[in-house]
């Protein structure tokens, strides 16, 4: 976060602009690899830009600031092509932990014990947090999801929760969503925008589509009651393939 977002503006007045343009170039290289989506088309240009950012620095920094360490950025780009983004295979969320882990330890005689220990207090303390609610924890937030007061497994609301009432108009699209991405259902779809051709061949193909989405549920309904449709069988084939 450091190089990528605030030492390009903070170096923006303080440094000479020959020295600061090719330091921007590279932290901003360092946001592009660093991006959770990536075109691929795009790193070998990315890759000559970068070449030439280490020229930039070579011109104005001394040859033992070009340690091992800037000379790995030249293989980045190649490490995203073979494995996919840095972001999913970093080691900081692993550091994180790592950090969390060594502040367990209370006796740097037996690290391995103290850190065993205090992993065991954690998760006992976080198994009656669950099951007991009537224990007050220490260090763990309190759970926002209140139970109701005659304690029938029903809960109630958090406190920015406000009820809303789905109006039938927006129950119809919802509805119609469904329906629109589910596989088996799309004979169905072009079936009903072939009989609302047939049926209105001069209207345009927005009203088309509109009258589609607005009378395709009750259409496929009345098709299913009439037993024209087999999508139920092949509904259940593919639940039965899925499980």
């Amino acid at each position: 976060m450091l190089m990528q977002q605030f030492l390009p503006i903070a170096i923006r007045s303080i440094m000479p602009e020959p020295t600061r343009y090719a330091i921007i170039r590279f932290c901003f290289f360092f946001k592009s690899i660093c991006s959770k989506e990536i075109k691929v088309e795009e790193l070998d240009k990315l890759q000559e830009e970068l070449c030439v950012t280490l020229c930039l620095l070579e011109k104005y920094f001394p040859p033992s600031f070009f340690d091992i360490m800037i000379h790995l950025t030249v293989h980045l780009t190649r490490e995203v092509k073979l494995c996919g983004p840095i972001c999913f295979r970093w080691m900081y969320p692993f550091k994180r932990c790592m950090k969390v882990i060594k502040g367990h330890v209370r006796n740097k005689t037996y690290p391995e014990g103290c850190i065993a220990e205090e992993n065991i207090v954690e998760e006992t303390i976080e198994f009656f947090s669950e099951y007991q609610k009537s224990i007050k924890t220490i260090c763990i937030p309190p759970d926002k999801h209140k139970t109701s007061e005659n304690d029938n497994g029903e809960g109630n609301p958090v406190s920015a929760g406000k009820p809303i009432q789905v109006s039938p108009k927006l129950a119809l699209k919802a509805h119609f969503y469904v329906l629109q991405n589910t596989p088996e259902i799309v004979p169905y779809i072009e079936q009903h925008m072939t009989f609302l051709k047939n049926q209105h061949g001069g209207k345009r193909q927005a009203w088309l589509e509109k009258e589609h989405s607005t009378t395709f549920g009750h259409w496929f309904h009345l098709i299913l009651n009439l037993g024209l449709c087999k999508v139920e069988k092949e509904l259940a084939v593919s639940k039965e393939r899925i499980s």
